[in-house]
């Protein structure tokens, strides 16, 4: 029976399941197998891989719940496995027509050398992959979101909320943390839909380098600054890109013990960012003589597998369809697009990677955007010239803690 398989690659979002479903039930009805793929592409490179049969009650079962079906993996193949440990019989006794994977960059690309190692052993399969990202930061055309970005961003701002009542209610202040390893999507997205009043994205150092000191004194800005209202609460919310965004040096000075990879790299995504930036903002706000109680909080691994909010059920379906169709139109080695109004079409890796690299360069924040100036100026607080005088009771230099200047801006 001919059959397609899909897997699942890198970390969870919310609406993974919707895809796997929306993929199985199309193909069901054309008469193929669905065969789903445990652990990614470590699936493919052992002679007994762990699989299932996407069947339509289990489809049905599946497609608005959240985590994924199919076991994930961040398992990336190379030269060697290709060499040693391919399983090429899976295809050819299961007779696999069509390779759906469900990732990052790093999925989709591998998805290329795997249907390209397929097609040299005289066993050709298309391939199409389906990108996703809480992080929302693939650069897909005319700004569309990816998927499980807007349910993540949702269930965040249901925490962040709870968060910022309780400073109110406790007259305390909030040091937190969002996902977001190399843009402040997430982290901007949650704070300025729950009028934080300060945030702190990498994006915002486009002229100035990030340091602890900067981060700790936009924190401290706010706190004074709401001082100077008659404010004893609040929040700041920290991109966890902004800690990725730290030279090495400046890491040592967060006196954090890291372990570290095979290539000598420190595993920054094994600490508390929301730990590290609130004990600093403690140390500085004792320092200084600054009367504050802060507690820090992690948005991250609870926003991962949240059930899907309608957005992302509709979206992850049109994707899901989306690859039967092109699947049927004869595309191949491309990822399924869909654009805000609904329609659909391929694209293709070259389109989206740097020329000179081949990476796909990451979609960054728009900081000289209407939404992120709005926010910064009617939303934040923090010092400027003007609360010089009234901040001099809480700091002997608060042209320090301005926030324009410490960014350059």
């Amino acid at each position: 029976m001919k059959s397609i398989a899909i897997l699942t690659g890198g970390g969870p979002a919310p609406g993974m399941n919707t895809v796997v479903a929306s993929v199985a039930k199309t193909f069901l009805r054309d008469g193929y197998r669905v065969i789903g793929l445990h652990g990614g592409y470590s699936a493919l490179f052992t002679t007994t891989p762990k699989m299932r049969d996407v069947d339509f009650l289990t489809a049905d079962e599946i497609f608005n719940k959240g985590g994924s079906i199919l076991r994930m993996s961040r398992f990336k193949p190379t030269d060697e496995d290709f060499e040693k440990r391919f399983n090429i019989d899976f295809f050819r006794e299961n007779e696999v027509k069509l390779l759906v994977t469900v990732g990052g960059d790093d999925t989709a690309s591998t998805a290329n050398r795997v249907a390209k190692f397929l097609e040299q052993h005289h066993y050709p399969i298309a391939n199409i992959h389906v990108p996703k990202t809480i992080d929302n930061d693939l650069p897909l055309p005319n700004s569309t979101p990816t998927f499980g970005y807007n349910s993540a961003k949702a269930q965040g701002c249901v925490l962040a909320t709870a968060v910022m009542e309780d400073a109110r209610t406790s007259g305390n202040w909030f040091v937190v943390s969002a996902m977001g390893r190399s843009a402040g999507h997430l982290a901007l997205g949650i704070a300025g839909a729950c009028h934080y009043p300060m945030v702190i994205i990498p994006e915002f150092f486009n002229k100035s380098e990030v340091t602890l000191e900067k981060i700790v004194n936009m924190v401290i800005s706010c706190i004074i600054k709401r001082k100077i209202m008659g404010v004893d609460y609040g929040a700041a919310m920290i991109s966890e890109g902004v800690f990725h965004s730290l030279s090495d040096e400046e890491l040592k000075k967060t006196g954090a013990h890291f372990s570290y990879d095979e290539h000598g790299h420190p595993e920054l995504g094994k600490v508390s960012k929301a730990h590290i930036f609130n004990d600093m903002v403690e140390k500085k706000a004792k320092e200084i003589g600054l009367k504050v109680k802060t507690r820090p909080v992690e948005i991250g691994y609870e926003i991962r597998c949240h059930t899907p909010i309608a957005y992302d059920l509709t979206y992850c379906s049109l994707l899901g369809m989306g690859v039967n169709r092109l699947f049927h139109e004869g595309h191949t080695g491309c990822m399924v697009y869909v654009d805000n109004q609904g329609n659909l079409s391929p694209l293709f890796l070259k389109d989206i990677q740097d020329p000179a690299t081949g990476k796909i360069p990451p979609r960054l924040v728009n900081v000289e955007s209407n939404k992120v100036q709005s926010y910064v100026h009617d939303i934040m607080d923090y010092i400027t010239p003007s609360d010089y005088e009234a901040a001099k009771k809480y700091v002997e230099n608060p042209e320090a803690y301005d926030f324009m200047k410490i960014l350059n801006w």
